[in-house]
């Protein structure tokens, strides 16, 4: 049974396998629709990454991903480390990254193939270093996990600082030669699993990058898409990045540094703006602001205006006329139906004591 898995596996590798150019942030079509996997360039750098212990797999034969920051439609979220399935037999997971390209940051998307290409040497921990993988490999149609490596009782994602290649406080490796080699392979495009694990982070508010500074509570999970059981919280934030925190702030201090990338909704405000959202509505409302606060009584006299009555703003308040509105009072009279009241005339029986009459002579 084994033996017919791995034809079959061998077979897809060969036949299915789409190219996936390291290039472009979107080259590769799959057959389910997600935005999330081809976001545009951004303006802002991603937080570090945060420092968190990888839980054990679900079961044997499961590859680690490594988690990692993506862009969602209002700020970057984190896309919790998870153990995965690969495709098929023999394949590896080369991680994506964000790397630095004409002043903006893009996405390179992950992707399986027999050997692990260049992932930005970004430190993921878990095997991927920055370079190369060591926390596993396939022996006879069976993947095992580098126990030395991944030891899933003890171990801690890496502490560095960059999250991202080039650009302002990223890393400043290149692709080998070997990893170039990898780039011309045949590459398959994260699985639905991976995909659905993404989505699933996306619409997690406390994922984003915003609400919890970088310390994710769900930083890994033994099964993918499970958010409640066997997750690991981030023991801490990734170390500060004093070039990638100044290049943010000057970004977003003036949104045309972006020169037409995207700046995440939580960060987009006009250089200067200190208008509350409120303020920007009803135009009427700003031109009353933009009167005089000098009552109009006291206001310069003209001549041609000799005559003439001032109306005191004052006489606004003839709104007030609403107040007969509480005739609506009027009803008071129905308590008039307590008239039942007289009913206690019934104690006229106090006449009664004419039973004197027994006088009998």
């Amino acid at each position: 049974m084994r033996i017919l898995i791995f034809f079959a596996s061998l077979i897809l590798v060969t036949g299915i396998m789409v190219a996936v150019p390291t290039a472009s942030y979107s080259g590769f079509d799959i057959s389910f629709s997600f935005d999330l996997f081809s976001p545009p360039p951004v303006a802002v750098a991603p937080p570090p990454m945060p420092v968190y212990v990888i839980p054990p797999p679900p079961m044997d034969g499961y590859i680690w991903s490594p988690g990692y920051w993506r862009m969602g439609e209002f700020d970057y979220f984190w896309v919790p480390g998870t153990w995965v399935q690969p495709p098929v037999v023999g394949v590896l997971w080369t991680p994506g990254y964000w790397g630095w390209t004409d002043g903006s940051f893009i996405w390179r998307e992950g992707y399986w193939a027999p050997h692990v290409g260049f992932y930005g040497g970004v430190n993921y921990g878990g095997g991927y270093g920055g370079a190369g993988f060591v926390g596993g490999g396939w022996q006879g149609g069976v993947y095992n996990v580098n126990r030395t490596v991944i030891n899933v009782t003890n171990i801690t994602n890496n502490n560095t600082i960059a999250s991202f290649n080039g650009g302002p406080g990223g890393t400043s490796v290149t692709p080998t030669a070997t990893e170039k080699a990898v780039a011309n392979e045949k590459h398959i495009a994260p699985t639905k699993e991976q995909v659905t694990h993404a989505q699933a982070a996306s619409k997690n508010p406390a994922l984003s990058a915003t609400a919890n500074h970088g310390k994710p509570a769900i930083a890994a999970t033994s099964k993918s898409g499970d958010f409640k059981h066997g997750i690991v919280a981030a023991k801490q934030a990734g170390a500060r990045n004093p070039a990638a925190e100044q290049h943010n702030t000057a970004v977003k201090k003036n949104p045309a540094l972006a020169k037409g990338a995207v700046l995440p909704k939580s960060v987009q405000q006009p250089a200067g703006a200190t208008t509350k959202p409120h303020e920007t509505t009803q135009p009427h409302e700003t031109d009353l602001r933009r009167k005089p606060a000098v009552p109009p009584e006291k206001q310069p006299f003209h001549k041609e205006d000799a005559g003439k009555v001032v109306k005191k703003p004052v006489e606004q308040p003839q709104a007030k006329q609403l107040k007969p509105q509480p005739q609506l009072k009027q009803p008071k009279p129905q308590p008039q139906i307590t008239g039942p009241k007289p009913q206690p005339k019934v104690t006229e029986p106090k006449p009664q004591p004419k039973v004197k009459e027994p006088k009998v002579e």
